[in-house]
């Protein structure tokens, strides 16, 4: 079968020319339109739309990069749904394939979009304004008038006036002579600069993922320490995709004492006196101080250190029967960031114990609530406010298997339910407790309430592209105001002799883009240039 034939204009020839549509002429076009679309500006805000649409699941969903525990507890609450999100990777956003190919396509939309206009804007720098209209009469803007000023006066006041604009002065006919001048080139400065620094922007938001990290760790304010030696001195740990955690920068925090201001049972500020190392510090021992507050970071060794929240951590003692005792002080969770009515579960161990199923088998846990102001509601126990005004705990005291021995992760917050749920964990005691007192249960063990910590929620954040951002930022919002407030205009005056001793002087406008504005820059020119007042 012979191949399609299509007359049309051939590149190299003329109109009429009949070629034949051969597969590999049809997949060039075909691969020159895609791109021509690709590389448009519509293509790309559309793209840009895209992105912001499809970076919404990653805010109104769980994300498993940074709790798994909470994506896990949407699957099991909402079945089939879940499980459909799931695979279409709705908690994984970021780096979804979805999200990663429209990110991509952007990126390859603005560079191709770029690349060419900024070659017209340098070849339309370097050219010269265009020759002097034959007719300025035509133009929107045209002011004429003689003077009793000789040509080459009225040239030198003409470059004099239009000073800061690119002018090309040339010779006509007769012994005219004519001034073509433009102004405004930074309007396409501006818009230019700001689809670079939107592209910036991009790039660099990608080189943050790839980079940087994100940690949070909880610490006692009784002057405990932590160090950013390694992701296991963190409670929870967020790396970028190039970061396996054993390169991180070291610096070292000591957590002295926090404070807290309220004001009708709300809170005015948190600071957190803290001493810190990093860098020669590391090694000569020193710490230097520093008064560490809610959107007030300490920035040290390239990393930044947020006081994220604070706390309750009670403090128990459980003395066995053979006179031994365990003292833990545990951080619980607040469940009310109003009254800080704190939930959580201190767990034991008897010590001494070598066989490991009578081991399993006596394990403790006091679990409950806390509450730094109490407030009674009948017997159940609730928190009138955050302060700390004769602290009471409300605890369940469980004897059994904790199943900390199953092998999988277990919440420091409460108790694996399904081993209560079994049988293998009983409650043994419960008993609401000021700080002081104590409950004995029925082998004799006695379990005190000694008293109660502040903790601090700290995070380390490391972002090495921050300042580039800011830097794309601070580009892109310039480019802007010059492409909006900056207009592109040319302006031509010709001076004739008219054979009387006078010089015909004729001064046209034409603004590039929008005229708002230049009617009046023009009328300012034109009677400077004409002698009127």
């Amino acid at each position: 079968m012979t191949p399609p034939t299509q007359t049309s204009t051939d590149p190299n020839g003329d109109a009429g020319t009949t070629y034949r549509q051969t597969p590999l002429r049809k997949a060039w076009a075909f691969v020159r339109n895609t791109w021509r679309g690709l590389t448009s500006m519509r293509t790309a805000l559309i793209l840009l739309f895209l992105l912001a649409l499809a970076a919404l699941p990653g805010a109104l969903l769980p994300q498993r990069s940074l709790n798994e525990q909470k994506v896990n507890e949407y699957l099991g609450e909402h079945g089939w749904w879940g499980t459909l999100l799931d695979r279409l990777q709705f908690f994984d956003v970021y780096s979804s394939v979805w999200f990663s190919a429209i990110y991509l396509l952007l990126m390859v939309s603005i560079i191709g979009c770029l690349v060419p206009r900024t070659s017209d804007y340098v070849r339309s720098m370097r050219a010269k304004p265009v020759l002097t209209p034959r007719n300025l009469a035509r133009l929107p803007h045209h002011e004429h008038g003689h003077t009793a000023d000789d040509v080459e006066t009225v040239m030198a006041t003409t470059r004099k006036r239009l000073r800061g604009w690119r002018i090309v002065e040339r010779e006509e006919p007769g012994g005219a002579r004519s001034i073509s001048a433009e102004r405004g080139f930074l309007r396409e400065t501006g818009n230019l600069a700001f689809h670079f620094g939107m592209l910036g922007v991009i790039i660099a938001f990608a080189g943050g993922a790839l980079y940087s990290y994100e940690g949070q760790v909880i610490v006692l304010a009784d002057g405990s320490e932590f160090c950013n030696s390694g992701i296991y001195n963190f409670d929870s740990f967020n790396p970028g995709l190039r970061v396996d955690g054993t390169e991180l920068n070291p610096f070292c925090v000591r957590v002295n004492d926090f404070h807290a201001e309220f004001k009708n049972g709300q809170p005015i500020a948190y600071e957190a006196g803290i001493d810190y190392q990093s860098g020669d510090a590391l090694t000569t021992g020193d710490w230097q101080p520093y008064d560490l507050a809610v959107n007030s970071p300490l920035r040290t060794a390239g990393d930044r250190l947020y006081l994220l929240g604070h706390g309750f951590a009670p403090t128990f003692t459980v003395t066995f029967p053979d006179g031994q005792s365990r003292t833990h002080t545990i951080q619980w969770r607040p469940v009310d960031q109003t009254t800080y009515l704190s939930q959580g579960a201190t767990k034991f161990e008897e010590p001494g114990i070598t066989d490991p199923v009578e081991r399993r088998e006596n394990q403790l846990a006091v679990t409950g609530l806390f509450a730094p102001t109490p407030a009674m509601h009948g017997s159940v126990l609730s928190s009138a406010g955050p302060e700390l005004n004769n602290p009471t705990v409300a605890v369940d005291i469980m004897r059994g298997d904790l199943g900390v021995d199953s092998g999988r992760g277990q919440s420091i917050f409460e108790i694996d339910q399904s081993m209560v749920d079994s049988g293998r964990l009983d409650r043994v005691a419960r008993e609401n407790l000021e700080v002081g007192q104590s409950v004995t249960l029925d082998d004799g063990t006695k379990v005190s309430f000694d008293g109660v910590e502040r903790f601090v929620s700290l995070q380390v954040s490391h972002d090495p592209t921050q300042n580039w951002v800011l830097g794309f930022a601070v580009v892109m919002f310039v480019g802007l105001g010059a492409s909006l407030f900056i207009k592109r205009r040319r302006l031509w005056v010709r001076a004739a002799p008219d054979g009387e001793r006078r010089t015909v002087v004729e001064v046209g406008g034409l603004a590039r883009t929008d005229q708002a504005g230049y009617g009046e820059e023009f009328t300012r020119i034109a009677a400077d240039l004409l002698g009127r007042k």
